[in-house]
């Protein structure tokens, strides 16, 4: 068996640390539909709704190039500092987010928490995968994305708090930030390093791993038969983000142009968010038994019938039930395609595979609301909103075809550590 720790910190500590990370992503998903209704009517700024376009945009750019930069830097300097450095930076400049004093100076900090940001999930998953008992790498993977969720369900119920009961907007960026500024130092303290990242370092030292080391992990995503796999995964996260942004985004007003109450669709998005973290523990679980490739494909397919469902008109019990199910089947399919990339990538390349497999898809974060408000604007919203999704989510299913059955590298790293430490 693996030893209980590695050079610093302990085995029992990834999975929470790791889980708190990503549920401050969580937060970031919500926070700013939260408080933009507020800035809007306010004028802070003189902010106006393109503007808060720009602003939410310009935070998701922040997302796509940490995600590809960091995740590629996690590969040389390893899964422990990156994830520190990552959690800090986003944690730092969410509270300075609260100081801003212009659209340039919010924008900019958005931006720069955003890079933190892209950087933690891919870290994230890439130890949890890595330090999962052989066999399940798959639940690892998603269990600790149910972080996501639960973060952005937090946060929902916080802007209720802070924002219902008369608190300034600027409140909602310190107390998001604060916990990251507690959990870095955690982390610092309590978190190993990867043993798989400091197994293929010491291979490094060696004459062929110095020269495998001194490619290009991004070039590495392309070579011994991955090119195929490398781009069907970023056209499948594309296509997997455009569903959860889409949705998050524009659930309630779709609701609302089909006939609903207002507050019908609000808490039509809550329940979503639930079904998420409902569909991320059973995902995990359905994969490891047939296969992260099978579970995958099943969910992206089954998400396409329920988002076809939605565009049908429907008493409130059946609606809520579809949307219940509908979010446990949509976020957790964009998930198992992080889980199935964590499996096919050897280590030196798994960060660098799983970061540009998660800022590719935030390009699709960017998309999707844009393509559903354009329907909006045309009248055209409901139902073709949810064709739309449904056709995204068929599309993802052939994503997944595509990638086909590359080998299952991770599970072999694991027998191959615990081999090395029993001996």
């Amino acid at each position: 068996m693996a030893t209980e720790t590695t050079s610093v910190g302990s085995r029992r500590a990834v999975l929470p640390l790791c889980w708190a990370a990503v549920l401050l992503d969580g937060f970031d998903l919500v926070v700013l539909g939260t408080v933009i209704p507020v800035l809007l009517k306010a004028k802070v700024f003189g902010l106006t709704p393109p503007t808060a376009t720009a602003i939410a945009t310009t935070g998701l750019i922040g997302m796509t190039i940490g995600a590809m930069t960091i995740g590629t830097v996690t590969d040389y300097l390893g899964r422990r500092k990156v994830m520190i450095f990552a959690v800090a930076v986003f944690s730092i400049f969410t509270i300075a987010v609260a100081f801003s004093t212009s659209v340039f100076t919010f924008g900019l900090y958005r931006f720069l928490a955003g890079l933190g940001l892209g950087g933690c999930l891919p870290t994230a998953i890439t130890l949890v995968t890595e330090f999962a008992r052989k066999g399940k790498a798959s639940s690892a993977a998603t269990t600790v994305m149910t972080g996501y969720h639960v973060g952005a369900v937090l946060t929902a119920i916080l802007g209720l708090l802070v924002l219902g009961n008369g608190h300034g907007w600027e409140w909602m960026f310190v107390i998001g930030g604060v916990p990251g500024l507690i959990l870095a130092p955690l982390m610092w303290r309590f978190l190993p390093e990867s043993e798989v990242f400091l197994e293929q370092k010491t291979h490094a030292r060696t004459a062929e791993g110095r020269a495998a080391r001194a490619q290009n992990p991004v070039v590495g995503l392309f070579r011994d038969g991955l090119a195929r796999p490398t781009l069907a995964f970023w056209a499948a996260s594309f296509l997997g983000l455009i569903l959860v942004y889409g949705l998050n985004t524009w659930l309630p007003q779709l609701m609302v142009t089909a006939g609903y109450d207002l507050k019908v669709g609000l808490g039509l998005l809550l329940i979503l968010n639930i079904g998420a973290i409902i569909g991320l523990i059973i995902a995990g679980q359905v994969a490891n038994r047939i296969g992260v490739r099978a579970a995958a494909l099943a969910w992206f397919a089954v998400a396409a019938a329920l988002l076809v469902v939605l565009s049908i008109k429907m008493p409130s019990l059946p609606l809520y039930a579809v949307v219940l199910a509908t979010g446990t089947f949509v976020f957790s399919a964009q998930v198992l395609i992080y889980a199935f990339v964590g499996q096919v990538y050897p280590a030196a390349r798994r960060a660098t595979g799983l970061g540009w497999t998660a800022g590719v898809g935030r390009i699709g974060a960017i998309v999707g609301p844009i393509i559903i408000g354009a329907l909006l604007a045309g009248d055209r919203g409901y139902p073709w909103g949810f064709y739309v999704f449904a056709g995204v989510a068929a599309l993802a299913v052939v994503m997944v075809l595509i990638v086909g059955h590359p080998r299952d590298v991770v599970d072999e790293e694991i027998a191959e550590h615990e081999t090395i430490v029993a001996h």
